[in-house]
């Protein structure tokens, strides 16, 4: 099987939620990806209701969505705390091609990047080269 040679970080569209040519790092340590929302709240309906509002983030359009939750898992973040995300399944564009994927929701205001691809999308489908960034425009250039 061929795989593609991606950035550490590449543009990914989130179909589903209209949210265009997002910024995403590529993180070969995260087991899952993970989208930077606000205002996360789980009804008794397993529905997972959030606002997608950032003003560093220009492809956020300041929706408040609602979706059915796909699982809630524990999850260590980056700073070693463990906490309980609700993920949804979504479809994606990526390096020009669409997929269904699980994303997790969490606050990441504090991070530079609105979204992270974790271990789980890319196993079997893409290389990381650390050493480039951006594939995916020189992909949608050619």
């Amino acid at each position: 099987m061929d795989k593609k040679i991606i950035g550490r970080k590449e543009l990914i569209s989130i179909i589903d939620l209209a949210l265009f040519d997002l910024d995403a790092k590529v993180d070969t340590g995260a087991d899952s990806n993970a989208l930077h929302c606000d205002d996360i709240e789980i009804d008794d309906q397993n529905n997972v209701h959030f606002t997608l509002l950032d003003e560093i983030h220009e492809a956020y359009h300041g929706k408040r969505i609602t979706l059915p939750i796909y699982k809630i898992k524990k999850v260590k973040s980056s700073n070693g705390q463990v906490q309980l995300r609700p993920s949804v399944k979504l479809y994606v564009n990526f390096m020009g091609k669409r997929y269904k994927t699980i994303i997790s929701l969490t606050n990441r205001a504090d991070m530079r990047y609105p979204m992270l691809i974790g271990r789980k999308f890319i196993s079997g489908r893409f290389l990381v080269d650390v050493s480039l960034e951006y594939v995916t425009k020189e992909n949608t250039k050619a």
